[in-house]
């Protein structure tokens, strides 16, 4: 399985889905469905690294807490990120997310999203790979 990450319809709210051979790439690129939500992540550049620890009881909860992390750090942080690496630790993860603050000119933000919920909540391991996806509130 390559990599890659989509977006499903869902009423007023926008389905995130990420794909990858690993669960971590699946996280990973859930992630770039989340700011792709927002603005193209090809447009923002890698210029500083931010920590994201999370703990959760299983991998759903796991995956809306990475996403909700991320939401925090975004709003927190005036920044978007448009790079991600998971690592799995025990019942958490540690993330790192690369970006830089928003540009409003360049990077042209469509929506604020507002949380990572747990309708359409899923992470699964397929045939070739793994699929994390939710719902994000915007």
């Amino acid at each position: 399985m390559t990599a890659r990450w989509e977006h499903f319809p869902h009423g007023a709210d926008v389905g995130v889905r990420g794909f990858g051979p690993t669960k971590a790439e699946s996280f990973e690129q859930a992630a770039l469905a989340l700011t792709a939500v927002i603005a193209d992540p090809a447009d923002i550049e890698p210029r500083e690294a931010v920590t994201v620890k999370c703990e959760a009881p299983d991998d759903e909860l796991l995956l809306a807490e990475w996403l909700n992390s991320l939401i925090y750090e975004m709003a927190t942080r005036r920044m978007l990120f448009g790079r991600f690496a998971v690592r799995f630790d025990g019942p958490g993860l540690v993330g790192q997310a690369w970006g830089e603050p928003v540009d409003t000119a360049r990077h042209a933000p469509a929506v604020e999203v507002k949380g990572a919920t747990y309708t359409a909540l899923r992470v699964a391991r397929e045939d070739d790979g793994w699929v994390a996806q939710t719902v994000v509130d915007v």
